[in-house]
This record gives structure tokens, sequence and C-alpha cells, in this order.
């Protein structure tokens, strides 16, 4: 129609997210969505500090990817579930880069078994590796922090429902979006955004350890409106959305990335 693009004018450059100068940590930055959210947020910019525990070789692959794009890259094994690791690595992220513009606690492990097999062990691990970390992360890290920082931590469906087999790993989720709506209240007046993100089935490595791994994808799919299952790409988008000045407003929010599978029950 004549004259409705002078109501709407074109947004210029509203597909482009400029991260450049931006310093941005990934736990668990290896593999999987902490490597798509890695890659995600090097090509629109951003310098990546990639954490790891386990897999130095995939998180040295990472860092050749992210220097292939121009960025810079440092590499730092650190447990997010120890208070003295999660400090030299910051004190490594100070040397390098002086600053961390974005973090996302992405690190998570866990067991898959019924709540009356559980052990204190399991439950204790979950919970300090899940949950506890990003308040770790978010303590020590906070001196590198300033006005504009985005943390966000990556969460699951299992927060909210009951999953066979997902029982510690669901209450430390839970615990984790608990975490990040209080974080959001104490530092929203230091302009920092603080949210989670939450993503559907995803078919990582992770998913490989549950006994009934065909049968939750067959579900998923089944019961997904978009017809596929989330991928790792599909929650970068959404972390690099929030480390973007679009999402200014959002704060303390659990945004969920599954394709509709949420809302069909």
């Amino acid at each position: 129609m004549k004259g409705a693009g002078s109501l709407y004018p074109a947004r210029q450059g509203f597909d482009m997210i400029d991260l450049k100068g931006k310093t941005a940590l990934i736990t668990g930055g290896s593999r999987g969505i902490g490597k798509a959210v890695a890659l995600r947020l090097a090509e629109n910019g951003a310098d990546v500090v990639v954490n790891y525990v386990r897999h130095k070789k995939d998180a040295e692959a990472v860092a050749e990817q992210v220097e292939k794009l121009g960025r810079q890259c440092l590499v730092v094994r650190a447990n997010v579930a120890e208070t003295t690791s999660v400090e030299n690595m910051f004190a490594e992220i100070k040397e390098r880069f002086g600053k961390v513009d974005i973090l996302v606690s992405n690190a998570a492990s866990g067991v898959q078994r019924p709540a009356l097999a559980v052990t204190e062990h399991h439950w204790d691990w979950a919970m300090e590796t899940n949950a506890r970390a990003l308040l770790t992360l978010v303590q020590q890290g906070m001196p590198l922090m300033a006005k504009g920082t985005r943390i966000m931590a990556i969460s699951s469906l299992g927060a909210i429902r009951g999953i066979e087999n997902y029982t510690v790993v669901g209450a430390s989720k839970a615990a984790l979006e608990s975490l990040v709506r209080h974080l959001a209240v104490e530092l929203g007046p230091k302009g920092i955004n603080v949210n989670t993100i939450s993503a559907g089935v995803v078919d990582t490595d992770a998913l490989k350890h549950f006994p009934n791994r065909d049968q939750i994808i067959g579900i998923s799919l089944e019961k997904t409106p978009m017809g596929r299952l989330t991928t790792p790409e599909d929650v970068a988008d959404m972390a690099l959305f929030l480390s973007s000045g679009l999402s200014t407003m959002v704060q303390g929010q659990v945004l969920i990335v599954d394709g509709g599978f949420a809302i069909c029950g």
C-alpha cells in the first residue's frame, strides 16, 4: 500500500548485530550448544574465551575456527564447580582481555537416573555444576563487568516439566532459573542484564547418555509445531540476540527455544 513505507521505515542494519570490541566467555564452550554460541558471537565480532574441563582438543578446534573469523580466542581449562578454578580462569581473562562483556553459563553435568536411585553425590555434583557455578562465575567475574554486560544461563524444559531419569539435572536447572531471577533484580540497577535460555530437545552428545534417547527424539518431533528438533545454532541465535542492544529491556526472563514443543504438552 502506497505510503506504508513512511509509517514503518526500514531499520537500516536491523539484521546486523555488531559485537566488535566485546569479549564473551562461554563455559562448556568446546562442543554442542557452547561451541555454537562461541562461533555465533565470533561471527558477529566478539572475541571469545572458550572454557572446557575435559575436551581440550575440541576446545582448541573451536578456537581455530574463531580465529579464522578474524577474532581472538583464549582457551581456558577450568572446573566451574570449583571456586579456585574459576578464580584462576578470570585471572587469565583479565590478563588477556581485561574485561568480560558477555557471560554464557553453559557447562552442565549430571546423571540420568530415577529419583530413588539418586545419591547425595549425584545431587551435590549436579547442583554445584549446573546452578551454583553461575553464582561463582558472577561473583568472581564482577570486577571485569561493567554497565551493559550480558549474562545468560542455558537451561532446559526439565526445569519445569517432569522428565524420566532427569531428576537431579531438572532440579538443578530449576534452581538455576531461580538464581537468574534473583541476580536480575540485584544486577539490574548496575545496568547488567541476566536471562535464561531454555532449550528444547537438542541432539547433542549429552542426549546420547539418555537410555530413552530415541523415544525422547520421537516425541519431540511429533509434538513440535515447527516440525524439527532444536539445533545448537537455534540456541546460539537467541544468545546473539541477548548479547545485543536489542535486548536491553529483557531482564530476568526464561526465553524458550523449542519450536513450540512446550505449548503442546
